[in-house]
């Protein structure tokens, strides 16, 4: 071990298969506590920053938590030709919101979170993630986001960001063709819905995947999988599919006008810009093969 080397008196592992996963160095645990539907714990890490585990599953870091906002968020919002109303599902910790109200066109977000334990956690651990709580544009909601969707107005959305938890419990619904049913009446008639759908790495998650995909190929005239590269998440490579009503997510996608939209922030995104949109389109070939 070099004279540089540090080590931590505790290290945390998520499992990600047999014996295999991620490890963090963990410099001291601060917060640990139950809520309705799941145990919401904190702890701050040497490498990472703070991290949020949800039922002992890494949710979130400090350090790279951007590249999965900036994903989930932009890419919808600079496809969609005018995004005024978005719809976030899920999405507690407040950073897809952080993004979203970052767009000059956007008037009023909905934030519909089922645990108002994971708001109170990224407000107190997490400020630079949480920073929109307070926007004027934001509505934010601690209810059951299957059921929000379902009583939505007809055409009430522009863009619907489905930002939840791995698909199981409480949160199985939120993959379901019932929710996306509900999800296609909820969105206007340029609409445009993305989830995210686990890594592909991960054979356990690419029939859900290929669910997902199958499924709301048969609801909306286009839908495509993207890909971007987290580090603290299952294998690294995280999936996203987009639905959208009139526009093929990669091929109509105007840069010039994507340009545009993010100048007023671009120096300030860490991950997308409008040059890897289509190119987070473009699949490798054992993603490809499962279509």
């Amino acid at each position: 071990m070099s004279a540089e080397a540090k080590t931590s008196l505790f290290q945390f592992t998520e499992f990600w298969d047999g014996r295999s996963g991620i490890s963090f160095g963990v410099e001291g645990l601060l917060m640990s506590e139950e809520s309705e539907f799941q145990r919401v714990e904190v702890v701050k890490t040497d490498v990472f920053g703070n991290l949020m585990l949800l039922d002992g599953l890494v949710m979130l870091t400090e350090r790279d938590e951007f590249v999965y906002h900036e994903m989930i968020a932009h890419p919808a919002l600079c496809l969609h030709p005018n995004p005024k109303r978005v719809l976030v599902i899920g999405g507690g910790d407040g950073g897809t919101v952080r993004e979203v109200v970052k767009h000059g066109s956007v008037e009023h977000v909905d934030l519909v979170e089922i645990d108002g334990l994971v708001v109170e956690a990224s407000k107190r651990h997490f400020p630079t993630v949480a920073s929109a709580f307070d926007h004027p544009k934001l509505g934010l909601k601690i209810e059951d986001g299957l059921a929000f969707v379902k009583n939505a107005a007809p055409g009430s959305y522009d863009v619907i960001l489905v930002d939840s938890t791995d698909p199981v419990g409480f949160a199985e619904g939120l993959f379901g063709r019932a929710f996306y049913e509900d999800c296609v009446r909820a969105l206007g008639p340029d609409g445009i819905l993305v989830s995210q759908t686990e890594s592909p790495f991960d054979e356990r998650f690419q029939s859900q995947i290929q669910a997902a995909h199958r499924t709301l190929g048969t609801l909306f005239p286009h839908v495509a999988l993207y890909l971007a590269s987290i580090p603290t998440y299952p294998m690294g490579t995280w999936s996203f599919v987009m639905a959208s009503k009139t526009r093929r997510p990669a091929e109509d996608f105007d840069e010039a006008e994507a340009e545009r939209r993010l100048a007023p922030f671009a120096d300030g995104l860490k991950y997308y810009r409008a040059p890897l949109h289509r190119a987070a389109f473009t699949l490798p070939a054992f993603v490809n093969r499962l279509f």
